[in-house]
């Protein structure tokens, strides 16, 4: 197994078109060609982490978190992130990072909090836009079938909680082929009408190139038209943050203690009692002040995520709880998901979970 077979296994989770455009997902260091002799999973790359694939004999590293974010313009070791290029590409260690595309997946870093958290009904707390597309093509009616069986084996025609969705409009399509042409359907140099039905479909988006590659291999013509465009539609499972509710609402002070010893917290920075009870969530591993006006739109109890400055608590405006229960601590299981995913697509490969404790704030 090569490293770009195990970046494929994690698009299946996380895709990368997902990112979000600030972000440095996908891979890092190394060559996508190398063999795979094992891999460690981490939520960041420190030294020790690298000195923990090397002893483990681990020539990929899978870090959520991307080592390099802003960019080298030097690789002298004099920061952290200097030395950890370093001594990667010294042992001919890859580093992966699959970040916001996993902050945006539906089975990802959210979905593991509301896990953890026994949230139930989750939906999207910000939909990403521009993730829906939509194919027509042209294809005689003859072959309609197959080509839209085509589009859709590889995910094509997919819409929220529905697949094999198609819209088609039988007519009649004309051509003529010239002389360097090589028609399957009617003779080049003659103007040639044909009955053609016009396929319409959507997809997701990271899905653009399987699509096209489906229908270029599946559709009889020598040349094949089609289009592509964008819809405004919301996709109801990529975006970031979640919101879910409890069976059960508890009392404002019971659930602070409870996320406090769920998330392994030493501490829960939160905004003013509001004296009702918590039953509706809404959570964002990482730094999530950007959601407290979504979070508050969407009618939610109490938000919980990281980072929060002074100002933001300000924004609770006595009308949701807000809780930080501190960065690492709100994505700490998130290596635990991605271990987890891997063994179950790879059962009989060494796939280790980090034990280096990478976070870099401690409580007195």
């Amino acid at each position: 197994m090569k490293v770009k077979d195990v970046i494929a296994l994690l698009e299946e989770l996380s895709p990368l078109s997902y990112s979000e455009g600030f972000d440095n997902t996908g891979l890092l260091v190394g060559d996508e060609n190398t063999k795979v002799s094992g891999i460690l999973v981490t939520l960041d790359t420190l030294e020790q982490v690298v000195d923990e694939a090397i002893e483990n004999n681990c020539n990929l590293i899978v870090s959520f978190h991307p080592i390099i974010f802003s960019g080298l313009k030097k690789i002298t070791g004099k920061t952290y992130v200097e030395r950890v290029v370093q001594k990667a590409i010294k042992h001919d260690i890859a580093i992966f990072s699959n970040h916001t595309a996993l902050d945006n997946s539906w089975n990802g870093v959210n979905a593991m909090i509301c896990k953890k958290l026994g949230l139930k009904n989750r939906s999207i707390l910000i939909p990403q836009d521009a993730t829906i597309k939509k194919l027509i093509t042209f294809v005689p009616t003859k072959d309609a079938e197959k080509v839209r069986n085509a589009l859709f084996a590889v995910g094509g025609g997919s819409i929220g909680n529905y697949e094999n969705c198609s819209f088609n409009i039988e007519g009649s399509g004309s051509f003529k082929g010239n002389e360097d042409s090589s028609p399957v359907i009617g003779k080049k140099g003659d103007l040639h009408f044909e009955r053609e039905t016009q396929i319409g479909i959507t997809f997701s988006k990271h899905l653009q190139s399987k699509i096209l590659k489906a229908l270029f291999q599946s559709h009889p013509y020598e040349e094949v038209a089609y289009e592509i465009t964008t819809l405004e539609n919301q996709n109801q499972h990529i975006g970031i943050g979640m919101i879910g509710e409890f069976d059960k609402a508890m009392p404002e002070l019971e659930f602070l203690e409870f996320i406090k010893r769920t998330m392994k917290t030493d501490c829960v920075r939160h905004s003013s009692l509001l004296k009702k009870k918590i039953k509706k969530v809404a959570v964002l591993g990482g730094s999530g002040s950007f959601a407290i006006e979504t979070a508050k739109n969407a009618d939610a109890d109490a938000f919980i995520s990281a980072d929060f400055k002074y100002h933001d608590f300000f924004k609770a405006e006595n009308t949701i709880l807000l809780a930080d229960i501190g960065h690492y601590e709100s994505e700490q299981f998130t290596k635990d998901l991605i271990h987890s995913f891997l063994k179950k697509k790879i059962t009989n490969f060494a796939i280790l979970l980090s034990q280096t404790n990478t976070n870099p704030i401690s409580y007195l």
